[in-house]
C-alpha cells in the first residue's frame, strides 16, 4: 500500500501559511491602537501623534512575535508533558517581556538619551512586564491554534486517505478475480462440453475469454467507469457459464432498459450481486431459482436504477451487519457500499430488502453525468 501520510510542506510554504495572518493580525492591532488614542476633535496633529505612539510601543512585540511560532511548533512537536508546556511557555513569555522593554530602552535611548529612557523605564517596568506576558500568551495562543487546526486537518486528509486506500483494497479484493469455485466449476463444464460438443466448447471458451479480459481491464482503477452494455455483457457471459453446471434450474429475467445501456458505472457492480443470487438463490435449491434483472432511468433525478433479485430463501437483514469475514455475500455488499461512498461522495445508493422465505433483492441508483 503506498505511503498515505501528509507530506511536511516546503519552508516557503509553511511561511506563508503563517507569515500572512500574523501580519494582518499586527496590522489590525496597530490600527486599534492608533483608534484609541486618536482624538479626532483636536485636529490632524493628534492623530499623527496616535500614529506615532502605537509604532514606538508596538514593532517591539510585533518583531519578537516572528520568533514565537517556531517556537510554539517546537514545543508541539516535542510532545511534553502538560506541566512542562506551561513551564516552558511561563519562561518564554518572561523571556518576550524582557526583550520588549530592552528594545523599548534602547530606542528611547537613542531619539532621547539615556536619562529620559532610564526614567520611561523605571516608570514602566512594572506594566511592560505585564503587557509581555500577555502579548506573549495571545502570540501563542494564536499560533498555537492555527497549528491545532493544520494539525486537525492533515489527520483527517491522512484519515480519508487511509479509508480511500481501504476501501480501493477491498474493491480490488472483489474486482481482482473471480470467485474460485466458478473457475472451478467452469473449467469442469468446459472439459465435459468438449467431449459432447466441441463446437459448443469453443464458443464457452471465447465466452469465457472474454469474461478474463474484462476482469483485468477493471484492475487499471477503482474509479474506473464503464458502459453499462458492457457490464451486461459480462454478466450475460458469467449466467451463460453458469448455467452449463446448473441447466435448466437456472432461469434469468432480463429487463433492461435500452435508453440506459449508455450510462457509466463502476466495473463488477452487477456480476457480484448475480452471483451471489445464483450461489444463495440457486444452486442450494433442487428446483433452482429464477433472477431477475432490472435497469431504468429515474425520472426524478434522472439517475441510473438497477436491480438484480432473486426468489431464493432470503435471509434475516440483521445477519448482513453481522456476517463473518469471509462471508461471501457481505463482501459483495460491503465492498460495493465503500465503492459508493468512495466514487460518489456518498450520492450513489444501495439497499437490500430480504426477509426469511422472500428472496433476496438489491437496490442501486447511481447518479450520472448530465
Amino acid at each position: 500500500m503506498p505511503d498515505i501520510r501528509p507530506a511536511t510542506p516546503p519552508a516557503h510554504a509553511d511561511r506563508a501559511a503563517w507569515l500572512g495572518p500574523y501580519v494582518a493580525a499586527c496590522v489590525m492591532a496597530w490600527l486599534l491602537y492608533v483608534l484609541a488614542g486618536a482624538e479626532f476633535q483636536r485636529g490632524l496633529w493628534q492623530l499623527w501623534e496616535a500614529v506615532y505612539q502605537a509604532t514606538l510601543t508596538l514593532w517591539p512585540p510585533m518583531l519578537i512575535g516572528l520568533a514565537v511560532y517556531p517556537w510554539v511548533r517546537r514545543l508541539q512537536r516535542a510532545a511534553r508533558s502538560t506541566a512542562a508546556m506551561l513551564a516552558a511557555h511561563g519562561l518564554a513569555a518572561l523571556v518576550f517581556g524582557a526583550l520588549w522593554e530592552a528594545l523599548e530602552f534602547g530606542t528611547a535611548w537613542l531619539l532621547y538619551g539615556r536619562p529620559h529612557a532610564t526614567a520611561m523605564l523605571v516608570q514602566t517596568l512594572l506594566w511592560r512586564a505585564i503587557w509581555g506576558v500577555v502579548g506573549y500568551a495571545a502570540i501563542a495562543t494564536g499560533f498555537t491554534a492555527m497549528l491545532q487546526s493544520r494539525r486537525a486537518r492533515a489527520a483527517a486528509l491522512a484519515a480519508a486517505q487511509a479509508e480511500a486506500a481501504l476501501a480501493r483494497a477491498e474493491l480490488a479484493a472483489i474486482s481482482g478475480k473471480l470467485n474460485p469455485h466458478f473457475l472451478f466449476n467452469t473449467l469442469n463444464s468446459l472439459i465435459a462440453l468438449t467431449r459432447k460438443d466441441a463446437g459448443a466448447a469453443e464458443g464457452a471458451l471465447l465466452r469465457f475469454a472474454g469474461m478474463l479480459r474484462y476482469v483485468l481491464d477493471s484492475k487499471r482503477s477503482a474509479t474506473d467507469r464503464v458502459a453499462l452494455a458492457d457490464e451486461v455483457d459480462f454478466v450475460r457471459d458469467y449466467l451463460f457459464l453458469e448455467s452449463l453446471r446448473l441447466g435448466p434450474r437456472l432461469h434469468i429475467d432480463w429487463q433492461i432498459d435500452p435508453d440506459t445501456l449508455a450510462d457509466e458505472i463502476p466495473p463488477l457492480t452487477l456480476q457480484p450481486l448475480v452471483e451471489n443470487s445464483v450461489l444463495h438463490g440457486v444452486a442450494p435449491r433442487v428446483q433452482g431459482g429464477r433472477i431477475r434483472i432490472r435497469s431504468g432511468r429515474d425520472a426524478a433525478n434522472d439517475g441510473l436504477s438497477l436491480c438484480v433479485e432473486d426468489d431464493g430463501p432470503g435471509c434475516d437483514p440483521d445477519t448482513l451487519e453481522h456476517e463473518p469475514p469471509g462471508a461471501r455475500r457481505g463482501i459483495g455488499l460491503s465492498a460495493l457500499k465503500r465503492r459508493f461512498s468512495l466514487d460518489y461522495e456518498g450520492r450513489a445508493t444501495l439497499r437490500v430488502h430480504t426477509r426469511p422465505g422472500a428472496g433476496f433483492r438489491v437496490d442501486l441508483w447511481i447518479p450520472q453525468q448530465p
